[in-house]
């Protein structure tokens, strides 16, 4: 009950502080197209990194003062916690796709509507959520197949980070107002105020107090409890002309219903590559605690790798939807083509540079030569998708704005059906020793 408590706390805070959304609209439907996206992506960009690296400095932090037992703890926390944090944001999707027509088309009413609707939906989610995952926890744990010698610290970082829904999805719906009302930058602020708090207080509990894995979950809550409170004073201070009433926060069928059009199968979509990813994870949990350790460490490189490919999925969604709801469909294909190009190029100088540096970029989280084997074997054979990914988000992002987020829904399943799972499990048995294969 602790964590409905804090939800309906913060849920009463973001209604008070959104009665005066105040944020820096800025004009997407305009100017160079390619400057927009640069100008607009970067910013989120550059928040996606810092929330990466939210992750990373846990787990950075877990290896300089535990043992393998607690990198695996962590990893496999923070990998149930990044798969909800990724439906979150696929939902919040739709959010900033009807801001953004609506912000296009001059029609600030609908855009309260949108916004209210939203907040009156993601915090009834948040309550419900913590309650159900903080009952479950100890099955979760079970489910994931963690080894042994985890289980204890991979509990105990779940249960703090359950407590804490609330308020990380606090953070992403109003990121994703932010950003369909144009500004990228504040989300971006936010973000890197939680980071540096997180890996001051990571040193604290994990090093300071050797609290181990709830060091680390309990630092990345109260991290992100701050970047929700500056958030809120922000909005308070900020003014755009956007006035919510308490109608705008009785559920509307139509507009929830439009919201969920865009982004339930986003959230889906990306909830199910999640749990594709989480399958990988119990298949490496079964091999042992060393490819375990290894897996954890590579999915939170590849995490921070794909970055750019990532943030042009929400770039080309909020850009394009814009320029659809002013009626300038060409320059939401203009948009398109840009970020495809942005992001292969990336891809292939990522490649290329993983490809040379894997084991570097390995003994940056552990010195256990096991693991950094194991590790960049996976890697390399991993590496190459961010060529391909970055090209899949940004026709993603496209369909999105045209409230056609089915078909990367339709393309994912596919691919984890047909491809990632059945190939992973198949790799991990036919080739014991290594993990290059999967």
């Amino acid at each position: 009950m602790e964590g409905n408590a804090a939800g309906l706390r913060i849920t009463d805070s973001v209604r008070r502080a959104a009665g005066q959304v105040q944020v820096m609209e800025k004009n997407l439907t305009s100017g160079s197209v390619f400057k927009t996206i640069v100008f607009f992506a970067l910013p989120y960009l550059l928040s996606y990194f810092l929330q990466t690296l939210y992750g990373m400095a846990d787990l950075f932090i877990i290896g300089q003062f535990g043992g393998v037992d607690g990198i695996t703890a962590v990893s496999n926390g923070s990998q149930v916690m990044h798969m909800l944090t990724v439906i979150l944001v696929g939902l919040a999707m739709g959010t900033t796709v009807m801001v953004g027509r609506a912000i296009g088309g001059r029609k600030n009413d609908k855009a309260s509507a949108a916004i209210g609707n939203t907040i009156t939906l993601f915090m009834t989610v948040a309550v419900v959520l913590t309650i159900v995952l903080l009952i479950a926890v100890r099955h979760i744990v079970i489910i994931i197949g963690t080894p042994a010698e985890a289980v204890s610290g991979t509990a105990g970082y779940l249960t703090i980070c359950f407590i804490g829904i609330p308020f990380i999805t606090a953070y992403n719906i109003i990121s994703a107002i932010f950003r369909g009302l144009g500004d990228s930058k504040s989300p971006m602020y936010f973000i890197g105020i939680a980071c540096i708090a997180n890996i001051i207080l990571d040193y604290v509990f994990m090093g300071a107090l050797n609290t181990g894995p709830v060091g680390a979950a309990l630092g990345t809550v109260l991290a992100q409890t701050l970047s929700v409170v500056i958030a809120l004073i922000s909005i308070k201070r900020k003014n755009t002309g956007i006035k919510l009433t308490k109608s705008d926060f009785i559920p509307d069928r139509n507009i929830m219903g439009d919201i969920l059009k865009v982004g339930l199968p986003v959230a889906v979509q990306d909830g199910c590559i999640q749990v594709a990813f989480m399958i990988i994870t119990v298949i490496a949990n079964h091999r042992g605690i060393t490819d375990a350790a290894a897996v954890g460490i590579v999915e939170k490189v590849i995490s921070a790798l794909f970055i750019v490919p990532s943030s042009m999925l929400a770039a080309v969604s909020a850009l394009s939807a814009q320029n659809i709801g002013a009626g300038k469909p060409e320059r939401a294909e203009k948009t398109l083509k840009y970020a495809t190009m942005i992001t292969t190029v990336y891809g292939i100088i990522v490649t290329v540079i993983i490809e040379i540096a894997a084991e570097a970029v390995l003994t940056m989280f552990t010195k256990d030569s096991g693991v950094i084997v194991m590790g960049s074997r996976y890697i390399r054979g991993y590496i190459f998708d961010c060529i391909f990914a970055g090209i899949h988000f940004s026709f993603t992002g496209y369909f999105c704005a045209y409230g056609k987020s089915y078909i990367g829904f339709i393309h994912n399943m596919a691919a984890i059906v047909l491809v990632r799972v059945p190939g992973s499990y198949l790799a991990s048995r036919m080739f014991a020793d290594t993990l290059l294969p999967m």
